[in-house]
């Protein structure tokens, strides 16, 4: 049986695959994620007016019968194709099942379908007919061990960049498992690097280290105590040092991610009457050993109500950022370190 395409094979691929007709993007690296998703739309459409062939629909509040009719609609561009997605698509999908399994198996011949979930379980019908009619990316991050090859692998593949292992490693010692601001510190370093091409560990201290990066750690350490004035200030000193918020959002982000993680393998062993320490919780959540202590404490003040609401979070400041909100960046990224810092009821603790 087909499996699944893991996403950073997908991407590495130099001749990728005629399109499909249905795909379905699972995972929670939003930045793998996005990555898919604009190389599926070059394949689909081409580099030239796809746009006019292109929709985008919010999986939380479609109709299928919207998304069917721009399926089948005739395309003006893009090789006669026309590319759908559905974002944030679980919502959608559990609505719509039985429906989009009998779409799968006669989809339309002009239209190429995208769903966008967080996950997409394998023991489905509809899991089993899209690997049959298309095509299943996992975008999950690579684990943390092979976060510094991968470094260097997408360096090499999307900035032409030599990197060397050491020069791998103190980025991601840096920045932090974070893929979308890896990239963003890759293309900075792609600036600067030389005829050959090689970063090493000299430029990435001199162009990546320093305070800013310090700073923003301090900040999320500060909100998870408890300390908003503190967290605020340091927040406010990144800002007026010219960080940009969806920066500063993608670098705290995995790190509480990890907490959200954590919290939801607690939850679940209880409902389902197998209980999990919190420290074995946080270690399966990807959170390194010579941080955990400091971790679990930061998890118990923030309890597991608010822990579970951190992938919620998240991406509404995400969204909110990207223009959902008409509040300012500053006072998206402020609102965030407030319900971080908030107290927590003891009985609620993890």
């Amino acid at each position: 049986m087909a499996k699944a395409v893991p996403s950073i094979d997908f991407l590495a691929q130099a001749e990728p695959s005629p399109p499909q007709p249905i795909y379905a993007l699972f995972g929670e690296e939003p930045f793998l994620l996005r990555e898919v998703r604009n190389r599926l739309r070059t394949i689909v459409l081409g580099d030239g007016e796809g746009e006019f062939s292109f929709t985008a629909f919010d999986g939380s509040t479609v109709e299928l019968k919207d998304v069917l009719d721009e399926l089948s609609t005739m395309a003006m561009f893009g090789g006669g194709k026309r590319l759908v997605v559905v974002d944030e698509a679980d919502a959608f999908v559990t609505r719509y099942r039985a429906e989009l399994e009998d779409y799968v198996a006669r989809p339309a011949s002009g239209g190429v379908l995208v769903l966008s979930l967080r996950s997409f379980p394998s023991n489905t019908r509809l899991y089993k007919a899209v690997l049959s009619a298309g095509m299943a990316i996992e975008c999950s991050a690579p684990p943390t061990a092979r976060l510094a090859k991968w470094i260097a692998d997408w360096g090499a593949q999307s900035h032409k960049l030599r990197i060397s292992s050491s020069a791998a490693e103190m980025l991601l010692d840096i920045i932090g498992p974070e893929l979308g601001l890896l990239d963003q510190e890759l293309a900075k370093l792609a600036l600067v690097a030389g005829g050959d091409r090689k970063i090493t560990d000299e430029m990435v201290q001199q162009m990546v280290g320093g305070w800013r990066a310090k700073t923003t750690w301090v900040m999320l350490d500060a909100a998870l105590a408890g300390d908003a004035a503190a967290a605020l200030a340091q927040l406010d000193r990144l800002l007026s040092s010219g960080e940009t918020p969806v920066g500063l959002l993608g670098q705290i982000s995995a790190s509480l991610r990890r907490l959200a993680a954590a919290t939801r393998l607690i939850l679940r062993g209880e409902a389902t009457g197998r209980r999990i320490a919190l420290r074995d919780a946080l270690e399966l959540a990807g959170v390194r050993s010579f941080v955990l202590q400091k971790t679990e404490r930061e998890l118990r003040r923030l309890g597991r109500n608010r822990g579970s609401q951190l992938y919620h979070w998240l991406l509404e400041a995400d969204l909110d950022l990207k223009g959902d909100s008409s509040l300012s960046p500053r006072l998206i990224l402020e609102r965030l370190i407030l319900r971080l810092a908030a107290a927590e009821a003891p009985s609620r603790r993890p």
